[in-house]
């Protein structure tokens, strides 16, 4: 089944045309690399998944419903989740708070329940507690609940922004770079999270520039230059293709002095 349908998609901005006619889906169950060079349309195309930018032409479907007019906060509801290229958590706040904020997604209680304190909503707040610590556990860093956001290191941060996302019980979730600013153990480490993700039930829509990540999580990857999709397949496909080497990865021998 097919979770995620990109038709035809184009954006510009001013004279620039930042995408053309992009064509590519995931499937469920998938963990799917999106990879280009500083400039190709990655991160136009990953806010137009994600409802932060609107396409000019083409169209996004969720699940067979076309979404590409829906805004983020929507998108949200129906199951599709993301992260940022730079953390954004709240300092000063626990872990546990942090993560929480992704879990009153899937609360019912309204603003004045809220300030009231009435009784149901003491208990969905239980039970959200309970969704963000299930979270948290998913993401390796349960034992973090109660620690501030201002303490934990980067690679810890990058965890418990995953784990937020999690929270909001997500049927395809959309990272944008999350090996970003990690060393390669951390990186090893995000792998296996994301894998964890995967088998748990949850597709993946990964934009990232650490390509031992990509090539070895990912089943399939596009790749764009210039806007343009110029290869898609398995990464070993990808490895090969000639017009990716030329235009990202480099040769064989490149490839292994930049790894």
């Amino acid at each position: 089944m097919t979770v995620l349908a990109v038709t035809n998609v184009g954006k510009r901005f001013g004279g620039v045309q930042a995408l053309q006619g992009v064509n590519f889906s995931v499937a469920n169950g998938e963990i799917y690399g999106l990879i280009g060079p500083n400039g190709a349309g990655k991160t136009t195309m990953f806010n137009i998944v994600s409802g932060f930018v609107e396409p000019d032409d083409g169209s996004i479907e969720y699940e067979g419903a076309r979404i590409e007019a829906m805004p983020p906060h929507r998108r949200a509801r129906l199951g599709i989740a993301r992260t940022f290229q730079h953390v954004q958590l709240i300092r000063e706040a626990t872990v546990l708070e942090n993560v929480m904020v992704g879990a009153h997604l899937r609360g019912r209680c309204g603003i004045a329940a809220a300030i009231s304190r009435l009784p149901f909503q003491r208990n969905e707040e239980r039970r959200l507690m309970e969704y963000a610590q299930e979270a948290l556990d998913r993401a390796g860093v349960g034992e973090l609940a109660s620690a501030r956001v201002a303490d934990l290191a980067y690679g810890q941060q990058r965890a418990v922004e995953v784990a937020r996302a999690i929270a909001m019980s997500p049927r395809l979730l959309l990272l944008d770079e999350p090996a970003a600013g990690l060393n390669d153990a951390e990186t090893a480490t995000l792998g296996e999270l994301i894998k964890r993700i995967r088998d748990g039930g949850v597709s993946v829509l990964l934009v990232e520039h650490a390509m031992a990540l990509v090539m070895g999580i990912c089943d399939r990857i596009t790749v764009l230059d210039f806007g343009r999709k110029i290869a898609e397949g398995t990464p070993d496909e990808i490895r090969e293709d000639p017009e990716v080497i030329k235009a990202y990865l480099g040769s064989a021998d490149e490839e292994g002095a930049n790894a």
